[in-house]
């Protein structure tokens, strides 16, 4: 590997960056807590960041930067970390972003979800969603839940990702994960396999499409317990992107099969920390009760989070009461609780109500 390339991912290691920026014009950037702070160093040109990319990227993956204009793949850095890189073009250059994976599982308790979480990790089926922007955790997550499984379980655990970001070796568990593009050619494709290769856990990476979606709530309802991630924000818009996703046919048969299959719905964001560096997850907690599947079935997702609210007893909480306990903790700034709320009003009223209190 190109030296330069070498010490810029020790740096990556060593001051725990998240991320790595490769980009013509620029110095490399790192992504840490959140900010984007320059190497000092020089400004790169056309030819280094060529150089660092054919640093990492194979000679296949640069066949397909060339005919695709870019290319995702996993890749380690000797025993040191593992790295989700991504390679594209722009501007007729070539440019790069390398993601770190952290190599320690985290528990339960270290990621911040509650105990009850665990009891879903022994359902013997069902669906179990993580869902939040790019960038949230959402991948930390199940690679931690799936940890816990293979430590506690006798299952077989099949993953399916893009790419393969946590490697898990077989504990008390079996693990098979397969990589889209490298040895299945997609999700869906995958899922259909996977059935016949007598599951007891799936893990789907992304539901990115009507198939992916189909075959997961099949799997679900068939006997498996099935983790995916969707890109929303709240288990309502959860309900209401898959069912969205089918034509308008389809979609009363769809929310009951998700009102009998949907065992939780996990949605996350990243936030800053205010009190130390680093960043700390905010939830909101679905766990799908009697009253929930109504709803579901009933199209009226729009009460779900009133549930939410109520459902204390069963580990389920709203994102916004979950934002305004990590600020009344000092966890992190007034800003952060505000602009990640799903509803900053109803957040400041709680506030004064609470300030009145005391």
């Amino acid at each position: 590997m190109d030296m330069e390339m070498g010490d810029l991912l020790q740096l990556v290691v060593d001051e725990g960056v998240s991320d790595l920026h490769i980009e013509v014009g620029d110095p490399p950037m790192l992504r840490l807590h959140g900010s984007l702070t320059p190497v000092d160093a020089a400004v790169l040109t056309p030819e280094d960041t060529e150089r660092l990319v054919k640093a990492v990227a194979s000679e296949t993956h640069q066949q397909k930067i060339k005919q695709d204009g870019g290319v995702d793949f996993g890749f380690a850095f000797s025993d040191k970390a593992r790295f989700r890189v991504s390679c594209f073009k722009q501007k007729g250059y070539y440019g790069m972003v390398l993601r770190q994976i952290p190599n320690r599982l985290l528990t339960l308790e270290a990621i911040g979800l509650p105990p009850s979480i665990k009891d879903i990790l022994f359902r013997p089926r069902g669906l179990v969603l993580v869902t939040g922007p790019t960038g949230s955790g959402k991948s930390t997550t199940l690679a931690s839940m799936i940890n816990i499984i293979n430590e506690e379980r006798d299952c077989h655990i099949i993953t399916v990702e893009d790419p393969i970001e946590f490697y898990h070796s077989h504990k008390k568990s079996i693990v098979i994960q397969r990589e889209v593009g490298v040895d299945v050619p997609t999700f869906s494709e995958a899922l259909r396999r996977a059935l016949r290769q007598d599951p007891d856990v799936i893990l789907v990476g992304e539901m990115r499409d009507l198939e992916t979606m189909e075959a997961a709530v099949t799997a679900a309802e068939t006997g498996h317990l099935v983790f995916a991630t969707l890109h929303t924000t709240g288990a309502a818009r959860t309900v209401d992107r898959i069912t969205d996703a089918f034509p308008t046919n389809q979609q009363e048969q769809i929310r009951t099969q998700l009102a009998s299959s949907l065992i939780a719905v996990i949605s996350q964001v990243l936030l800053p920390r205010a009190d130390k560096p680093g960043r700390v997850a905010g939830f909101e907690i679905m766990i799908t009760t009697a009253g929930i599947q109504a709803l579901i079935r009933e199209n009226k997702t729009f009460r779900i989070t009133s549930e939410l609210q109520t459902g204390a007893k069963y580990g389920m909480n709203t994102l916004d009461s979950h934002l305004l306990e990590l600020y009344q903790s000092n966890t992190i700034s007034y800003g952060e609780m505000i602009t990640k709320a799903q509803d900053a009003q109803g957040i400041l009223q709680k506030l004064e109500g609470s300030s009145k209190r005391r």
